[in-house]
């Protein structure tokens, strides 16, 4: 049997400067992280003003600002699907001071963009999905369908001969319209654009159709300048519950749900992230945030850092699934 070792606690003793900085360092980090924010916060979006994300983004850094004494400052980066916004925030420091408000395009640029310059999984820390919201599917009132398979039926008659706003590939409407042409066995032509322009066009009549937000479209829904035939989530939405979903309406199985949410630079310290995520989550649940979000069709979800990790993964393997078949075609 080995001996026992004991210490005598009262002739042990550790050097008076190591334990003084252990207990400095110590200090400071708590101190840094207790008292997040320590200056003015940045949050990047990946779109130019007027889109969901820009919005949504906008609403919550001021209701921050009111919260907790610093301004979070909206920075509009537009470029390449949010991949701009994206890099930027890949390569900031980890100190919570920026952030990055994404939408659901973030998980799909590893499919749509080769030699991206960071990796969705490694160089972000998920902070919460903040909200939801199916797209909605419009078309210019010129177009003769009224119905999504009307639109199947038009597309198949004339192959090639309608076209689709999109953001450009890696967006999540891009994404979304690939998935309809796949599904759907239709060939639209799908058209990049850059900020609201693609419905300035849509409604201009110079391209036939789009998916977009209840935001962007339903006004001019309301108006007669364009006609929502359908939403893409799995099922009908409350605000307008007489829109079929295109599952229903003739594409079985097509599912599509918009999210939004809130990261930041891989490595950020646990007590920021929980700061972060406890104060948009509280934020969220105020009732004047709640009937802002009602007005723009989405609705709040605030999920654990955990569970929106594993959104990002879930989604990001759809993409890439459909990529794969798309290529094998």
């Amino acid at each position: 049997m080995l001996p026992m070792l004991q210490f005598n606690l009262r002739t042990f003793t550790i050097p008076r400067a190591l334990l003084t900085g252990v207990f400095l360092v110590c200090a400071n980090t708590h101190a840094a992280e207790v008292n997040y924010p320590t200056r003015p916060v940045r949050m990047l979006v990946g779109f130019t003003p007027g889109g969901t994300s820009d919005v949504v983004a906008r609403i919550m850094s001021k209701k921050l600002t009111e919260a907790w004494g610093q301004q979070f400052v909206v920075d509009n980066r537009a470029g390449a699907a949010g991949i701009l916004a994206a890099e930027i925030t890949a390569r900031a420091v980890p100190d919570g001071h920026t952030l990055f408000f994404v939408s659901s395009s973030f998980s799909m640029q590893p499919s749509a963009t080769p030699n991206l310059p960071y990796d969705i999984q490694r160089d972000f820390t998920p902070i919460t999905l903040a909200v939801s919201s199916p797209y909605v599917l419009v078309l210019h009132p010129a177009v003769e369908a009224r119905s999504v398979k009307e639109l199947i039926a038009l597309a198949k008659a004339k192959p090639g001969q309608l076209a689709s706003a999109t953001a450009g590939p890696g967006s999540a409407i891009q994404g979304t319209a690939e998935l309809f042409n796949t599904m759907a066995g239709v060939n639209i032509l799908l058209v990049p654009y850059k900020g609201a322009v693609g419905i300035t066009d849509l409604i201009a009549g110079q391209v036939q159709t789009t998916f977009a937000g209840f935001v962007q479209t339903m006004s001019h829904v309301r108006g007669g300048r364009l006609r929502a035939i359908a939403v893409t989530s799995a099922q009908r939405s409350a605000l307008v519950p007489d829109l079929p979903t295109v599952a229903e309406a003739g594409v079985p199985g097509y599912e599509v749900t918009v999210w939004y949410g809130l990261v930041a630079p891989a490595k950020l310290p646990r007590a920021i992230v929980d700061k972060l995520h406890g104060g948009f989550v509280k934020t969220m649940q105020t009732p004047d945030i709640r009937q802002n979000f009602t007005d723009l069709g989405v609705d709040a979800v605030g999920n654990t850092p955990e569970q929106f990790v594993t959104v990002i993964r879930a989604d990001a393997d759809k993409w890439m699934r459909l990529a794969k078949s798309q290529k094998r075609q």
